[in-house]
């Protein structure tokens, strides 16, 4: 099972809507076949495990290991469930139940109806955290929530006056480039109008390969300005602003509106659900960020202390959670939080 969980990390950032998942097929000790799901629209990962095996004769004696829960439905590929009873494989060993109302337990039954011998549950936690996005998504109705921000060794996000609009760099270029990078792995990134009024930044993957997320601004009253760089381009955006501020659609560039009457950060939350996005880095401003931690709404933290200092400034957000752990980028310090 932790091959399988390996396996299925290969397909962080590229297999959304659907879960990372991995498999493996193992004959007299020996392992025989493997895989994992690349991207949604292609096989799964227990069809490219059965595919992989050279002597499909060892498959009536072998055993499959899946991280998660085999599929029992027609979505844009055929049941694997179907697919490992027609291979005449007797045992299957599943990681996790999939949450997914079309699956959940479907496909277990259906293995066990069809005489497989079924085991479920082993290094579960390891597999649900695996799919932690697609858990949270399915489960909680919301994207899995992730706060972003640098701050300096005296606490500060930002100096207390800028005349530029550009960045004031916190962090070191390898703590940048990291960033890049999980931006390629999660479906969204959002911020707040003020990040967009000061930097004036573009929101896209610069040092690192991948595809985009979606990105999301906060514009309650329709005050960014009409050349900022997130209103332009080829990338999905989303601006979030009420009634009175909502502006046509266009090709890639979507207005959604809020109630200032109403939660603002839960209806957020229901937009990005509504949106399919599963994941989001929220990377700023400080209040946007406040914001979601107020209202507990977040699922980890991460936070680069750069080494520098400002005399004075804006204060970096306030968070309490479990610290995961701690490590240098060159003379930055990263820090990783859970809520717990």
């Amino acid at each position: 099972m932790k091959r399988c969980i390996e396996l299925a990390q290969h397909g962080l950032g590229t297999t959304y809507p659907n879960p990372m998942v991995g498999s493996v097929i193992v004959h007299e000790k020996h392992i025989i076949g493997e895989g994992w799901h690349y991207r949604a629209g292609e096989p799964h990962a227990e069809v490219h495990a059965i595919r992989s095996v050279k002597d499909e004769t060892k498959l009536k004696d072998a055993t499959l290991y899946v991280s998660l829960e085999p599929c029992s439905h027609f979505g844009k590929t055929p049941p694997c469930s179907d697919l490992i009873i027609q291979k005449g494989i007797k045992k299957v060993v599943i990681g996790t139940v999939d949450p997914f109302a079309k699956v959940s337990g479907s496909g277990i039954q259906k293995l066990m109806n069809a005489g497989c011998d079924v085991v479920v549950g082993i290094l579960e936690a390891e597999c649900n955290e695996l799919n932690k996005r697609f858990f949270t998504f399915h489960q909680k109705k919301r994207p899995y929530i992730i706060l972003k921000w640098a701050q300096t060794k005296n606490g500060y996000i930002a100096p207390d006056t800028s005349t530029q609009r550009a960045p004031v760099w916190i962090s070191n270029q390898y703590s940048r480039q990291l960033v890049h990078k999980w931006r390629a792995e999660e479906q969204g990134i959002l911020v707040g109008n003020q990040t967009v009024i000061k930097d004036n930044p573009k929101l896209n993957i610069r040092d690192w390969s991948g595809n985009p997320p979606t990105r999301v601004i906060i514009d309650r009253y329709g005050r960014i300005p009409v050349n900022s760089e997130v209103l332009h381009g080829k990338t999905n955006t989303i601006v979030i602003t009420t009634e009175d501020y909502k502006k046509e659609n266009k090709d890639t560039l979507v207005y959604e509106t809020l109630s200032l009457k109403k939660n603002q950060v839960i209806q957020i939350c229901d937009i990005l659900y509504r949106h399919q996005i599963q994941s989001v880095i929220i990377e700023g401003g400080r209040f946007t960020l406040q914001s979601f931690i107020d209202e507990n709404l977040w699922d980890e933290a991460r936070i680069f202390e750069g080494n520098v200092d400002f005399k004075n400034g804006i204060e970096a957000p306030k968070l309490r959670g479990r610290l995961l752990y701690e490590k240098k980028i060159i003379d930055d310090t990263l820090k990783l939080l859970y809520n717990d």
